[in-house]
């Protein structure tokens, strides 16, 4: 289809011939609506174009600022680079400087510590030599004392010999003693232990250790007298008949013994003895008596 300076070049076609004169209007609508269209994206591409463009002025507005912190950064970089290599440089310095005290004063050590060697050597050699004639003359009176200390052991091997001598002879005069010794029936009617008569066979029963034993030496006061864990007190004495009553008091308790006769075991019990305790009178003299008294080494037996 061809158009015509003067319209349309198919006579065929003719705003009232055939399609009606609806044609023209509708056309002309279509056209309204495209360059409408066609405004419209252009306003959009418009818009958005400036939207991006201000989009750019500020991404190239950051990009500035970051050269501008970069170039800030690398100056400082620069600068601390430069001020490291001085304080390196410093550091190198005082390190040979300190190099060289130490050097000299690790010589000035070693110079003194040398001189101080060599003084204490001189000094240990001279005390050496003076300790040395020292010891010589100890060991020399070690000599003589060791000879001096034998012949001291030689006599006190003699000494010991006798001494095992003497020993030995007491000892069997103690066993003769204590075999001498007899066991009586005491004022209790309770056998006794052996009963010594007389100091020597006292001594002897002391060392034999059975008992324990307490002397004594009671006078006729009004004052009693402690022997042991008991009191005594002396009433009378008889010399003619060798006979004496006396007072005793244990664990409180008084009791007469009247009339005892010489080496007699009189006998009595206190608390938690379960053998009795003997007194033993030796002596009787005027308004006197001597004696001991045996009591069990372990009361709770």
């Amino acid at each position: 289809m061809s158009i015509s300076p003067g319209g349309f070049s198919d006579p065929s076609w003719r705003p009232d011939s055939g399609g009606g004169s609806g044609r023209p209007r509708l056309f002309t609508l279509v056209l309204l609506v495209a360059v409408l269209a066609l405004a419209g994206a252009t306003a959009y591409l418009f818009t958005t174009l400036q939207a991006t463009q201000s989009r750019l002025t500020a991404a190239n507005e950051k990009l500035q600022a970051h050269d501008e912190q970069i170039a800030k950064l690398e100056d400082s970089v620069l600068r601390t680079s430069k001020q490291a290599e001085q304080n390196i440089s410093t550091l190198r310095g005082e390190v040979s400087s300190t190099k060289g005290q130490i050097s000299q004063a690790t010589k000035q050590v070693e110079s003194q510590v040398l001189s101080k060697t060599e003084q204490l050597t001189q000094k240990l050699s001279a005390e050496h030599k003076a300790e040395v004639a020292k010891v010589g003359s100890e060991v020399e009176q070690l000599k003589s004392a060791t000879n001096a200390t034998e012949t001291k052991l030689g006599s006190l091997t003699g000494d010991v010999t006798g001494v095992k001598n003497d020993v030995s002879q007491t000892k069997n005069e103690l066993q003769k003693t204590i075999a001498e010794l007899k066991s009586v029936r005491g004022d209790l009617g309770v056998q006794s232990g052996l009963v010594a008569t007389n100091g020597t066979e006292l001594a002897a029963l002391k060392r034999l250790g059975e008992r324990n034993y307490f002397e004594f030496d009671l006078k006729k006061v009004k004052q009693p007298q402690k022997v042991g864990n008991i009191t005594l007190r002396l009433k009378g004495t008889d010399t003619k008949r060798n006979k004496y009553t006396l007072e005793l008091i244990a664990d409180d308790k008084l009791t007469e013994k009247k009339d005892k006769n010489l080496n007699e075991p009189v006998q009595f019990y206190v608390a938690k003895a379960k053998i009795p305790y003997e007194i033993v009178v030796n002596q009787v003299g005027k308004d006197r008596i001597v004696g001991y008294l045996a009591t069990p080494k372990d009361q709770g037996r």
